[in-house]
This record gives C-alpha cells, sequence and structure tokens, in this order.
C-alpha cells in the first residue's frame, strides 16, 4: 500500500499524540514516536500495541495487521532522531511559545521538503510558523479526541502555507479513515468556532431563569434532536476545557458578542465543578451515572377553558389542528372570550411582547414552540408570561399533554428555548461563510462528524426555513437589544432571495 507519508514522527504522546501515532501506523506509514517527559513515548507505544491487541483478541483484526502495526510504532530519544522524516506532526501543550520553539529546532533537522504540522486547536497556525525560515512547508492538523473514533481533521492554513502542503495533509487523512476539511487559520477554525452557538445561548437562557438545566437539555434533545443536550455535553467535556475555549474565540474574536461566555462558566471552574471527571457539575454523578430528578408530572385539570389563537400565531392551521385532535375546545371569534385560554406562538419574540402588542389579557396568555413541526418532534414547549394566571398555565400544560406526549413549561423567554439556539447556530455557521472561513459542504461535514449535530448548520437553517431563521433573530434583537442576534449578510441575503443556506455565488 503506498501512503502519502511513509516516514513520520508524532511528538507528544498523550491522549492527541497517541492517537495520531495510531491511525498513521494503520495508514502504513513509519511513525516514530518522541515526548521529552522522560518515560512518556515508551508508555505511549505500549499503551498503543495494547489496544492493537485488544482489537485482535475481539476479532477485529488479524494476526499480520497487529505485527506490522507494532512493527512500524518506533520510539524516538530526541529530534536528531527525525531527519528522515517526511512530516512531522506536532502534539504538544497549547502554548504558544513552546511550540515555536520546538518547530525551530525541527527546522534545523528535517530535510526542506519535509512538511511541518501541529495539533494545535487553539492557537494562531501562522503565528506558530512566524518561528520559521520557511513558513510555507507548515500547516494545522487538527483530529479530535478519540482520534481513531472522531472521522474528521481539519487541515488549516496558515497565512503563508504552500497549498501543496494542504493538499498532501488531505490526502493522508484519507489514508488514515479521515475526512479532511480546510480551513483558514481564524479562531477555532471550524469545529470549534461553529460550536460556540450551542453552549453559550443555553448558559445565556440558563442565566436568564428561563429553565433550569434539566429542562434546557430535555428540549434541546426532544424538541431539536440534539443527541445531548448543552449541559450534559459541558459535563461530559469538563468545564475546564470548554469554558477556557469560550473564552479564547470570545477575545481573539476581539470580544465579538455572538461568542460572549458565561459567568455562570466562570462561577463553576473557580468552585472546581467542572463535571463528570469531578462528579459534580451541571448534575452529579454516582459512580459515573448521571442523577436526574423525575420531571413533573402534568397537572389534572378537570373542566379546560375555551382555547382562542391568535391569528398571528406561527404554523396557525397547525395548531389549531393540534388542539382540535388534543379535544380542545376551539373559540372562532375575532377576539377571545372572558374565559378563554388564549395561545399565541411567537417566532423570536416574546410572549409578554406579543400579549403587549396585539392587546390580549396577559394572565390568561400562553406561548407554544412551532418551530418545529409537531409531527417531527417528542416534546412540546410552552411559556408564560410574568402575569400568567396558575389555572390557565395549569391548562394548557393538561391540554397540550393529553396524547402522552413530554410538555415543558417554561418562563417568558424571545424565542423559546430551541429558537433561540438552533437560530444561533444557524447564523454563526452563516457568518463563517460570509467570511470564507471554509465551504459550506466542508463546514457541513466538519460539524456533523465533529459534533454531531442531527443536521449540518446550514441543513438545519434551510430545514427550518432561512426566512424563519431571520425573523427569529430579528425579533430576538427587538427583545433584547443585543447585537449577538445582529443576522449575518449571508443569512440575510439568502432569505430575502429564498436561496439554499448553502448556496455559493458565481465568481467573476
Amino acid at each position: 500500500m503506498t501512503v502519502n507519508f511513509s516516514n513520520i514522527a508524532v511528538l507528544g504522546a498523550g491522549a492527541m499524540g497517541r492517537g495520531i501515532a495510531q491511525i498513521a501506523a494503520q495508514a502504513g506509514s513509519r511513525v516514530l514516536l518522541l515526548d521529552k517527559a522522560d518515560g512518556a513515548a515508551v508508555k505511549g507505544r505500549d499503551a498503543i500495541i495494547a489496544q492493537w491487541q485488544r482489537q485482535f483478541e475481539k476479532g477485529r483484526i488479524d494476526e499480520a495487521q497487529r505485527d506490522n502495526w507494532s512493527a512500524a510504532l518506533l520510539v524516538a530519544e530526541s529530534t536528531s532522531a527525525l531527519a528522515d522524516c517526511d512530516l512531522v506532526i506536532e502534539a504538544v501543550v497549547e502554548d504558544l511559545g513552546i511550540k515555536r520553539a520546538l518547530f525551530r529546532e525541527l527546522e534545523a533537522v528535517v530535510a526542506p521538503t519535509a512538511v511541518l504540522a501541529t495539533n494545535t486547536s487553539s492557537l494562531s497556525v501562522t503565528a506558530i510558523a512566524s518561528a520559521l525560515e520557511r513558513p510555507a512547508r507548515m500547516a494545522g492538523f487538527h483530529f479530535f479526541n478519540p482520534v481513531p473514533l472522531m472521522k474528521v481533521v481539519e487541515v488549516v492554513a496558515g497565512f503563508k502555507t504552500d497549498a501543496e502542503v494542504c493538499r498532501r495533509l488531505a490526502a493522508y487523512a484519507k489514508d488514515m479513515g479521515h475526512a479532511a476539511v480546510q480551513a483558514k487559520d481564524t479562531p477555532g477554525f471550524i469545529v470549534n468556532h461553529a460550536g460556540r452557538g450551542y453552549g453559550t445561548e443555553a448558559l445565556r437562557i440558563a442565566g436568564e431563569n428561563v429553565a433550569d438545566f434539566a429542562t434546557i437539555d430535555r428540549i434541546l434533545r426532544d424538541q431539536a434532536g440534539f443527541r445531548l443536550g448543552p449541559f450534559e455535553l459541558l459535563d461530559l467535556t469538563g468545564l475546564d476545557v470548554s469554558h477556557p475555549v469560550m473564552e479564547s474565540i470570545y477575545r481573539q474574536y476581539y470580544e465579538e458578542p455572538r461568542f460572549r461566555p458565561s459567568v455562570i462558566g466562570a462561577q463553576r471552574v473557580a468552585a472546581g465543578v467542572l463535571g463528570r471527571k469531578t462528579g459534580e457539575g451541571f448534575y452529579r454523578y454516582v459512580d459515573g451515572e448521571q442523577q436526574k430528578s423525575p420531571e413533573p408530572p402534568a397537572p389534572v385539570v378537570d373542566v379546560l377553558p375555551p382555547v382562542w389563537v391568535s391569528p398571528r400565531a406561527a404554523r396557525r392551521a397547525e395548531l389549531l389542528r393540534l388542539v382540535h385532535t388534543l379535544g380542545g375546545q376551539i373559540e372562532t371569534g375575532a377576539a377571545p372570550s372572558t374565559a378563554a385560554l388564549i395561545l399565541v406562538a411567537p417566532l423570536g419574540f416574546d410572549v409578554t411582547t406579543v400579549a403587549a402588542v396585539e392587546r390580549l389579557d396577559a394572565t390568561r396568555t400562553v406561548g407554544i414552540d412551532l418551530l418545529v413541526d409537531d409531527a417531527a418532534t417528542r416534546r412540546r414547549v410552552l411559556a408564560t408570561n410574568p402575569a400568567t394566571r396558575r389555572d390557565m398555565r395549569d391548562a394548557a400544560h393538561a391540554l397540550f399533554a393529553r396524547d402522552g406526549k413530554a410538555v415543558s413549561v417554561i418562563r417568558d423567554s424571545g424565542g423559546f428555548v430551541t429558537q433561540r439556539v438552533i437560530a444561533t447556530i444557524v447564523n454563526i455557521a452563516c457568518e463563517m461563510c460570509q467570511q470564507d472561513v471554509c465551504s459550506p459542504a466542508d463546514l457541513e461535514l466538519a460539524v456533523r462528524l465533529g459534533l454531531g449535530y442531527p443536521q449540518g448548520p446550514l441543513a438545519m437553517g434551510d430545514l427550518y426555513g432561512p426566512t424563519n431563521m431571520l425573523e427569529v433573530l430579528f425579533n430576538l434583537q427587538t427583545v433584547y437589544g443585543d447585537p449577538r442576534y445582529r443576522p449575518s449578510p449571508w443569512l440575510r441575503r439568502r432569505g430575502a432571495l429564498g436561496l439554499s443556506l448553502t448556496h455559493q455565488e458565481e465568481q467573476s
């Protein structure tokens, strides 16, 4: 088998370095593993070989594969042993000074034709490469942990990187069984940049006391289809990892409001409440098992009031059919009776604003989020306003739980939960395309493989409608007065013209 790089070195024998070394040997390369900590490279090599042995015992690989890969994985004692390598991949601590010094040392050892790559996730490739006499030979080659399972790698061009270097690295990623996506050297590259919307907006919602952590997680799993809720995900990765990334990208983008972190994260890091690793995060963990409080049951309401649906409600016809199917008595008058439960279904606005603008009795007004087709979701989400009476809240909850579907009732929020989070994710992705951080196709692929979202962010925007995304964002701006919700020109123009968010302009 011919491989694009036959002799490589991996510097750093931590989890990332071991993973890269493993898949490089499996691709057919001779791999030198080097770590300046005494014994670390030997331990790393032993751990990789033990992994292959377990795969052999389970019948996943044969004896020849195990032995060939093990023979190709060697330990280097110093950088001088790397002279014959045609690729060196650095995976050491995220410290710009350390990385620059290491690459200066490497440049004096390897051949002028050798490619140098950094696995940095947060530092500028251009800044690292500036230490080299030949910065054109260096690029970012960013893998995700665990490397053998996360099948995407970001190939990042620094300001002076030769395009051929990126082409060769992308081809080598394919040799290793990974999909390569091409990114410009911008903070967060693709995956960490695109992933800013999910956790930061959820933290903002929690910070407004709209709902507790578990409720927000339930909504985004059951209504929007995410595999893990944002707080489950933050507990899994650890706030000591996630919060500094939030702060770093926010600062590197000169305090761009879309990336603003939350004080909730900072406080919990200071308290050492980091997630699964500490036994307590947004949830408590006993023997590694998440402890969840039971969801409150739907209230029992003997007699439901009649239901009046606002003429301005999103998906009004669908909402009327749903109320009818659930056995609600629908009022058809131009205005609600004095006994009616009033339902509104805004996009981006909060229930308070709708009640005030439409001159509805706020004490009887409840909102329902209908961004997602009711047939496509496992949970309905209702929102009260500060004046909503308890009997009307309970009546709405009981009505929409009649068929057994889960219902969450939250406090008033512009855009509920799902609208806010999805619109933020889509908007950030659109701005990445506007800035030409990467192609729309690479963005979609990277997010699906790197973040495990139910769809890529642009496909998500197309699914729910670019015009709906625009309406949510414009109305969120009105409610909150915050520039974090300003729509990207990429989204605004495609929404106005009825184009897919993946549409690229013809180049002159």
